[in-house]
């Protein structure tokens, strides 16, 4: 059975699309301002790469801040329960996942069948996210997809300590005026991101294997500070992170036709 799952988020929108839930096809594009269009045109790329009709997929089940907009969505499951799932799909060891995305951050906590026990978000602020690492990347004139490259070039982190973004901004103003290397600074907003997301995961117990999810986790150094932070390695996933809500909600799509969950376990 061929199922699809559509994440539309705030930086961008992605797709993957399951046999069976093994995936057979997938695809990631920048989002535009209509969330409708960019699901659209990324499941069309889907398709057209596992070369395969729209008609032939049983069930589409879109996740996202955008899931409620995708006309062709046959259901809709949240983020913290799609990226719960795509993550223990990947690997069943994992009990924590810690999402940090274009607008908001998330800690989660599924059981042993991959389904939310708990999670908290911070989703009031963008401080901690990828929208946050995108204004400031653009204040250091450094391309977001470089800043991560840039961070480890550098032993030391610069001090900043503003956890409004604003306020950042006018922090690592004044750090390249009075001569603080780029690098530096870059390292300093990495540590920034990764104590934003920790002073979340202390109201969560965090067992079992951890891993790390959305964007943000394509930012090797904040993928480090975090890892030093926690004293512990994150359990690699054999997927693009970025992909793991768009995975979660095709498995959702692919059990909604062959099995009746369990309503005793928390979902979102």
């Amino acid at each position: 059975m061929i199922t699809a799952g559509i994440d539309v988020g705030s930086l961008t929108a992605k797709a993957v699309v399951m046999d069976n839930e093994r995936i057979i096809a997938t695809g990631l594009i920048k989002a535009g301002p209509s969330p409708a269009r960019s699901a659209e045109e990324v499941f069309n790329c889907c398709i057209q790469s596992a070369g395969i009709p729209a008609s032939s997929v049983a069930c589409c089940c879109g996740t996202g801040y955008g899931r409620l907009t995708i006309p062709f969505a046959d259901m809709n499951m949240s983020e913290i329960s799609c990226h719960g799932m795509g993550a223990f799909w990947n690997n069943s060891a994992i009990r924590t996942i810690i999402d940090i995305g274009g607008q908001d951050c998330k800690v989660i906590a599924v059981n042993d069948r991959g389904l939310v026990t708990d999670f908290i978000m911070n989703d009031k602020c963008a401080a901690g996210t990828g929208r946050s690492l995108e204004i400031l990347s653009r204040t250091l004139g450094v391309p977001l997809e470089n800043l991560g490259d840039l961070a480890s070039r550098s032993l030391w982190p610069a001090p900043l300590t503003n956890k409004c973004s604003v306020f950042m901004e006018i922090e690592v103003i004044e750090l390249l005026c009075r001569g603080k290397k780029p690098a530096a600074i870059a390292h300093g907003l990495a540590d920034a991101v990764a104590r934003r997301a920790l002073s979340l995961a202390g109201a969560i117990a965090m067992s079992g294997e951890r891993c790390i999810t959305g964007g943000v986790s394509k930012n090797r150094a904040v993928v480090r500070c975090l890892e030093k932070r926690l004293r512990s390695k994150f359990t690699p996933l054999s997927i693009d992170p970025q992909l793991a809500g768009a995975a979660g909600a095709a498995i959702f799509a692919a059990r909604s036709k062959s099995e009746k969950m369990d309503d005793g376990v928390a979902r979102c």
